[in-house]
């Protein structure tokens, strides 16, 4: 077993570090729901596919993250309380790549 750490500041403003799994291409989205530490359906409604927002959230670090892409960017442009550091949690995978990744859930919309 693999698994990194991250912390994930939830809607209420409490920090959670979590162990999240490296080998079972999940998302940040995905570990918000395992862990739930968003209310079931208000994260992740799409499904992943990057439709929604609502699972945005605010980059606290300065982890390399992998280049937002095209559909990524467009939901983003449509979505709410957007700010410079805004990325869609379900287009985040675990991997190595990201230990000690620092996100803030963004307010439901």
């Amino acid at each position: 077993m693999s698994d990194i750490t991250i912390k994930i500041t939830d809607r209420e403003g409490i920090e959670h570090t979590i162990q999240a799994p490296t080998d079972m291409n999940m998302n940040i989205m995905e570990v918000v729901s395992a862990y739930e530490l968003a209310p079931e359906g208000t994260i992740g409604v799409c499904g992943g596919m990057a439709m929604c927002a609502s699972c945005q959230c605010y980059v606290l670090n300065d982890t390399e993250l992998p280049e937002m892409q095209d559909e990524e960017e467009a939901m983003l442009s449509e979505a709410f309380d957007v700010k410079d550091n805004s990325r869609l949690g379900c287009q985040i995978r675990i991997t190595k790549d990201i230990e000690g990744l620092e996100v803030e859930l963004a307010p439901e919309c």
